[in-house]
């Protein structure tokens, strides 16, 4: 995301302004997508970490989260001052590049907020509400904006010390939020019935329009960060549409091949699955790199999600086979398939450039990957051992829309046999706030 000073241009702004929209709008997009994976039992619970996850981000970021991440570098590119913490110095009239300075914090909060609630995936169906609400500001602080800092931030060490390239977030959001939940899984333990019990999506159309919300979010995303109604925009518009249908298409050749039958749920998946690549390489390859790059992560990730039942990690919704890997594929690719006319200068080893850029490239992941999954170990067991972040047998057993919020997804007026809702919940609500306490 190269910054420049300059005066506010009005198309530029009109168009962060949709995109920051767009971006926002994927973690609803994320809450259904997830909420669709799940039993019928934690929907709500569901779909409520992801949206808290937007009002506890929000406030670390105005805070102080934005000026630690693009604030002047104060230590050999780790992390960045508090000059503008609480939006200090800030106003109407302050420029980043061309658009308002407020308009590009508040576009790379809505990256911030979708990443924390893509952690909640992994941990799905077994996780302390309570906790949760501890964990995403903490993270947020300690993994998120470090690494954002050094992807983009000024004098980070990702971008001008070592050179890797990242257009859009495979770093700082893919890679990220993947190791993060590999973590936070292991931290957690599998749930209950793990590799025993059948864990189908309960609704595959509510996936399927996740899906599809999570695809038009990410158009701002990735084209969003041209930061400009420009060409570059255009061509990563482009790029970003073009992996996506082949990480779909990857995951589908997998699943007929191997399975003998494609799925609604691979097409969604493999969909994200390219959108994931895509992401960190979409200001970096041709076209006909994005196509590669997407049906790399489709057919990569599709085997990745079965990793979780060699290695024993309960990884509920694959955010470790889907994010961590086809975020390290699109980033890798990079090396591979980076050409001048979309980077400006660097090339991958496709285009002449050698075995540099692949190397700075496979560099960044490391580290990145080994940052986050440490830290939020951390944060994790930290967490675990005050207050518990594991919930109880019971409330895993019954579900935590009723344990935990006190309500369920689907009451459509009757219950059991024939008993209104309002008299079967009652019966039930004493031992479920009993529970409820715990958590």
């Amino acid at each position: 995301m190269p910054l420049a000073a300059a005066s506010v241009d009005t198309g530029d702004t009109a168009w962060l302004l949709a995109a920051t929209a767009l971006v926002l709008l994927m973690t609803p997009g994320l809450a259904l997508f997830y909420g669709g994976m799940v039993r019928t039992k934690s929907v709500l619970n569901m779909l409520m970490m992801s949206f808290v996850s937007i009002a506890l981000v929000t406030i670390v970021w105005l805070v102080c989260g934005y000026s630690l991440a693009f604030g002047e570098d104060i230590g050999a590119g780790l992390i960045g001052g508090l000059d503008h913490a609480g939006m200090a110095g800030l106003g109407p009239d302050s420029v980043q590049g061309t658009v308002p300075t407020l308009l590009f914090a508040t576009f790379q909060l809505t990256f911030a907020i979708v990443t924390a609630a893509l952690v909640s995936g992994a941990v799905a169906d077994r996780a302390r509400f309570g906790a949760w609400l501890v964990f995403v500001p903490v993270w947020a602080l300690l993994v998120y904006v470090p690494v954002a800092h050094w992807t983009w931030g000024p004098g980070g060490w990702i971008l001008d010390g070592l050179g890797a390239l990242d257009f859009a977030g495979g770093l700082p959001v893919e890679i990220t939020s993947g190791a993060s939940g590999l973590a936070l899984c292991l931290v957690l333990g599998p749930r209950l019935g793990f590799k025993k019990d059948a864990m189908r999506p309960h609704n595959l159309p509510m996936v399927v329009l996740g899906a599809g919300l999570l695809w038009f979010g990410w158009f701002g995303f990735n084209a969003g960060s041209a930061l400009g109604a420009n060409g570059m925009a255009a061509a990563v518009f482009l790029n970003t549409l073009a992996a996506g249908c082949t990480g779909l298409l990857g995951w589908l050749f997998v699943e007929q091949r191997r399975d003998g039958h494609p799925t609604t749920l691979g097409a969604a998946s493999g969909a994200v699955a390219g959108l994931v690549a895509i992401t960190p390489s979409c200001g970096s390859v041709s076209l006909l790199g994005a196509l590669v790059v997407g049906l790399a992560a489709g057919v990569v990730c599709s085997y990745a999600v079965s990793w979780k039942f060699k290695l024993n990690y309960d990884d509920s919704l694959d955010v470790v086979g889907v994010h961590l890997v086809g975020g390290v594929v699109g980033t890798l690719l990079i090396g591979v398939f980076a050409t001048a006319t979309m980077t400006g200068g660097a090339e991958g080893l496709l285009h002449g450039g050698g075995f540099g850029l692949l190397g700075k490239q496979l560099a960044a992941i490391v580290v990145v990957a080994a940052y986050a999954f440490l830290v939020t170990y951390g944060i994790g067991k930290l967490i675990d051992k005050v207050m518990g972040f594991r919930a109880s047998e019971e409330q895993e057993h019954t579900g935590l829309d009723l344990t935990v919020h006190a309500e369920s997804a689907y009451d459509h007026g009757v219950l059991g046999h024939g008993a209104p809702v309002t008299a079967s919940l009652s019966s039930s609500l004493p031992a479920a706030q009993k529970v409820k306490k715990q958590a």
